[in-house]
């Protein structure tokens, strides 16, 4: 195969124990964006007549945050959006992942009440895009469920698939002229597992091993819904793309024994195949993994009949297929091994998939306990998909790196810099991949962890009452790269070149 990937500029520098030997060019069609989401950013959480939501009453009713703050004022996007978009335009970017705030829009939850400056403020935000020629990419769900609909029981109730199809009829009347993509949920697995199925988002309800399986049943049949609705009421007109956005981290085996490859396979499954193998297989329905080692832990525990819900074939049908591309968030990896243990007598998402998922402590860290740098595994994500899943377009919503807010962030230009490679690396072998995401666009409320770990390529000064914007060493990078559609190439030493078919 001829590289796709065009080399120019021979340099020779060496940093860190790599080699800097040239820039590598970007595909033609390739594009480059930066990413928000509502909750974190906007503030005026009780702004004109929007109500409550999950992580409103979250951070105003518990002490889960670490740092006892909440998204009240936030970045106050809410009346800072212009300073947002000129931020978008010094970097150059080509598009914004942005995410709509549903009781904003329907205070009630239900559309028979729609908020007027809902409407006019996400309005204002789209039109502003578009002036500066920035590609608006809108998320229907970033996690924010509004409260009225979390107490008739959220995502863990059938319905919510109907009332999240009328929010979405409501956004597609409402932006569907200006807004050609589309994004139903952003990475549900994090929301289920964490939120339903334990205490690490909203709602926080703990309910491990049932309530994660369940509001993921309700989310994939939402997400197929809205798609239909879409493709059928909509797309021939407004002529846009709609998919989801699912997370997907990669597996590393411990070792090569057949163990531990079946280990590295089932953690595969559990994660990006959760949410992955019913929308983008061929098959469709979960993977078999998931199927049969929660049916099998189920009876040990004396149920019935398994906790993970079934698909009729009908809905098996119905959910296949529902995409027009792959979104990915992708941050780290991790080692896997198998685990010997058999006694499996509580329920929880840990012990149906009974794997011992670790990192190393070799690989380079971040301000976040779970975020290593490790770029080879995002090269081995992105072939993963295109081997498992028919090599789909691949659009890259997140990707990045925390640390404690430096304004001289080294650290975060290093990662995206490796990152940015090992996603060409997978370029050059094939896969489908259009686009690129910095996570974030500025500093914001990082949920459970508050303001004390800080992704943004610009800083926010959470003192100032202005809430003033600052760009970074990353901007400035960040800024570059997309200028000249190139990036430094690395070659990374730690990468062992491995067999992927060994997990297919």
């Amino acid at each position: 195969m001829v590289s796709r990937t065009v080399f120019f500029v021979i340099i020779l520098i060496s940093e860190c124990g790599r080699i800097f030997a040239y820039k590598r060019k970007f595909p033609n069609n390739f594009s480059f964006g930066a990413a928000t989401a509502s909750y974190q950013i906007e503030g005026g959480w009780n702004a004109s007549d929007k109500s409550e939501n999950i992580w409103d009453d979250l951070t105003h009713n518990t002490n889960l945050v670490v740092d006892k703050t909440n998204g009240d004022v936030a970045c106050n996007s809410y009346n800072l959006y212009k300073r947002d978009v000129e931020m978008l335009t010094e970097l150059g970017v080509d598009f914004y992942r942005f995410s709509l705030s549903w009781s904003r829009i329907l205070p009630t939850g239900f559309s028979e009440k729609i908020s007027d400056d809902g409407l006019k403020y996400y309005n204002a935000i789209i039109d502003n895009l578009l002036e500066a020629n920035v590609t608006p990419i809108v998320t229907i769900y970033h996690w924010d469920l509004p409260k009225s609909l979390q107490d008739l029981g959220g995502w863990t109730n059938p319905l919510m698939a109907d009332y999240f199809a009328d929010f979405s009829n409501v956004v597609f009347e409402a932006f569907g002229d200006r807004v050609k993509t589309w994004l139903t949920f952003n990475e549900p697995l994090v929301f289920c597992q964490q939120g339903y199925g334990g205490m690490g988002k909203a709602p926080a309800l703990n309910l491990t091993g049932v309530g994660e399986y369940l509001s993921a049943h309700t989310v994939l049949k939402a997400h197929a819904k809205v798609y239909h609705l879409y493709d059928e009421n909509f797309r021939p007109a407004q002529k846009g793309r709609i998919s989801m956005t699912i997370s997907g981290q990669w597996y590393e085996p411990d070792t090569d024994s057949p163990e531990d490859l079946e280990a590295a396979l089932v953690a595969e499954q559990f994660d990006v195949g959760w949410f992955g193998h019913p929308i983008f297989s061929k098959e469709g329905d979960y993977p078999n993994a998931m199927k049969e080692r929660i049916m099998k832990r189920s009876e040990e525990q004396g149920y019935t009949k398994s906790r993970l819900p079934e698909f009729t074939a009908e809905e098996i049908e119905y959910i296949k297929g529902t995409y027009d591309f792959l979104g990915l968030n992708h941050y780290t990896t991790y080692s896997v091994k198998a685990n010997g243990e058999t006694n499996f007598v509580e329920p929880s998402f840990e012990h149906d998939r009974g794997v011992k998922v670790f990192q190393e402590a070799t690989w380079p860290s971040s301000a976040s306990s779970w975020l290593k740098v490790v770029p080879w595994g995002f090269t081995k994500m992105l072939k993963w998909i295109r081997s498992n899943y028919a090599n789909p377009e691949v659009m890259v919503f997140e990707n990045g790196f925390s640390d404690n807010g430096t304004t001289d962030d080294q650290d975060r230009i290093n990662y995206h810099r490796l990152y940015l490679n090992a996603m060409l690396d997978a370029v050059d072998s094939g896969c489908n991949i259009t686009a690129y995401t910095v996570w974030s666009l500025m500093d914001n409320m990082e949920w459970l962890r508050g303001y004390t770990e800080l992704f943004g390529l610009y800083r926010v000064d959470f003192n100032d009452t202005e809430r003033k914007r600052t760009p970074k060493s990353s901007a400035f990078y960040y800024r570059d790269v997309i200028k000249d559609r190139a990036v430094e190439h690395v070659k990374n030493k730690d990468d062992d070149d491995f067999d992927i078919s060994l997990l297919l």
